[in-house]
């Protein structure tokens, strides 16, 4: 039995000021090869868990709470539903737009959600998990999970996290090429900072952002579906 319990139903829900419910989730992730002769697609495998009572697929993600910070969600969300840890890209994926399959209602805006994700590099993977009875999770390429996802949104979440990737890596090549002398570092933990236990946030490659309640300091644009 799980030492720790997953949260249920929405009086901590956070809605922002057209009433949308914020969601947070993530893309959990590991890579699979070390090799500079495979591209970015095949070195990956992303985790998937089921819908209770369903067959097909999605990333773990859930209502942003109003007690916690967006990230805090996201690997709450992680920790519940798949029964992973590990570390966070600090800037989300995107944010987007979508009707909650479950309430669709088209004449009025019930429904209507507003949803961060992040990329998690999973390092640690439980053996039992609070949603491990209503759920299985799977390792897989990320081809065959754009294939299985059940959300629209979501894959365009996958694709996104795929040229993020792609963009690191070119990233990490040109800096192999010309790399700097190395300076000694006197504190460690100034590289990164710890949130949780669960997990802790990799900061990006500029300046370190604050993590506001409601606003967003990424500035980056907001992927709308139509909400039909």
């Amino acid at each position: 039995m799980s030492a720790f319990l997953a949260r249920t139903g929405r009086h901590r829900q956070r809605y922002d000021e057209n009433n949308f419910r914020l969601v947070s989730g993530c893309i959990p992730y590991r890579l699979t090869k070390d090799d500079k002769d495979v591209d970015m697609e095949n070195k990956l495998e992303v985790l998937m868990v089921s819908s209770p009572n369903r067959s097909d697929l999605v990333f773990p993600k859930g209502g942003w709470e109003d007690d916690e910070t967006v990230v805090e969600a996201a690997c709450r969300e992680a920790l519940e539903e798949a029964g992973v840890r590990g570390i966070l890209r600090e800037i989300p994926l995107g944010v987007w737009e979508f009707r909650s399959k479950s309430r669709q209602d088209l004449c009025t805006l019930e429904g209507s959600c507003r949803g961060f994700m992040f990329a998690l590099e999973v390092t640690e993977e439980l053996d039992i998990w609070p949603e491990q009875k209503d759920r299985d999770r799977i390792w897989l390429k990320v081809k065959e999970a754009l294939r299985l996802c059940r959300y629209d949104w979501m894959r365009m979440a996958l694709e996104e996290f795929l040229r993020v990737m792609e963009e690191d890596e070119e990233l990490k090549l040109k800096e192999e090429i010309v790399k700097p002398p190395s300076i000694p570092v006197s504190d460690v933990g100034a590289d990164c900072q710890i949130m949780a236990a669960n997990y802790y946030v990799k900061p990006s490659n500029s300046q370190h952002h604050a993590l506001s309640a409601i606003s967003s300091p990424w500035h980056i644009p907001l992927k709308r579906l139509p909400l039909t």
